[in-house]
């Protein structure tokens, strides 16, 4: 049979070119229009170099939604990937009660983020929400606005990530355990080790491929899912709940000031990208093992 070189190419051409479509141009025009100022000169734009980087920088706004975001990725990430994988280790054996709990977890997952958002705001509700109504049972009566004060609203709006991705993230830990070899743990069982030494040191090595994985995708849904932000709060109270994405979107939908939200995209996805980066190496190194 005649080798074809060119198959392969033709069997990847479709992704290809949405991956060219819907990828790498947006990213380069993002690029070219932060290099003008469509303020000066409506939609053409005047060629300001890199003005709107200037710009960017010297507006408070800007870096109290990267300082949001930062905190917001803690306050997602960490404790969502960590209650994922607590869940797949509990819910690790496949039996009945396991299937009908994995399907609840993953539940969230289902329910778009604008009708979350839509439930939260009545659990969030001052006085009347579920939140305070079960929180005056034990402390007397509530009236607290979870979501009108600075020092509390963007915490709340992490509560929501944490509950709608765990589940998720849950299925890709149940995959990686199921798909470890049992040997390496009956080996380390018979050499006496307890469960948390079977855990910690042969369990979560194994799944580094699976952990990098997990938490590069909570990062980028961390940066990217903003609905919650636009229903609930649309980034106040004085701009406690503005993170990068959602600074974005004012910039290009308020005060029409593409240059300026282009270049706050290019650095975004640029930083993006060096973390995902990074975070793959360090967590991949030294992560395969032999099926």
């Amino acid at each position: 049979m005649a080798k074809r070189p060119w198959l392969p190419w033709l069997i990847l051409a479709p992704s290809l070119l949405f991956l060219l479509l819907f990828t790498w141009f947006p990213l380069v025009r993002s690029v070219y229009d932060s290099l003008f100022d469509t303020r000066m000169a409506g939609d053409a734009g005047a060629y300001v170099g890199m003005g709107n980087y200037v710009r960017l920088f010297a507006d408070p706004v800007f870096w109290k939604s990267l300082v949001n975001n930062l905190v917001y990725i803690l306050l997602t990430v960490v404790p969502g990937v960590t209650l994922a994988l607590l869940l797949a280790v509990a819910l690790w054996e496949n039996h009945r009660i396991n299937r009908w709990l994995r399907t609840a977890f993953f539940f969230p997952m289902i329910i778009p983020m604008v009708s979350a958002a839509a439930l939260w705001l009545f659990i969030f509700m001052p006085g009347m929400g579920m939140l305070d109504y079960y929180l005056a049972k034990l402390f007397g009566p509530m009236n607290n606005n979870w979501l009108g004060r600075s020092n509390s609203a963007l915490y709340a709006l992490a509560l929501i990530g944490v509950w709608k991705f765990a589940g998720y993230y849950m299925l890709f830990f149940l995959a990686g355990l199921q798909s470890l070899p049992s040997s390496a743990r009956e080996a380390a069982i018979m050499e006496g080790a307890t469960s948390w030494q079977v855990f910690f040191k042969v369990t979560l090595p194994l799944l580094r491929p699976t952990l990098s994985f997990v938490i590069t995708t909570a990062l980028i849904y961390s940066i990217t899912q903003i609905d919650h932000v636009a229903v609930m709060t649309r980034g106040g109270p004085d701009n406690a709940t503005t993170v990068l994405l959602y600074y974005i979107q004012s910039l290009a939908w308020d005060t029409h000031d593409l240059g300026k939200a282009s270049a706050a995209t290019f650095l975004t996805l640029a930083g993006l990208f060096v973390f995902s980066f990074v975070n793959l190496k360090l967590l991949e190194r030294g992560a395969h093992h032999e099926r």
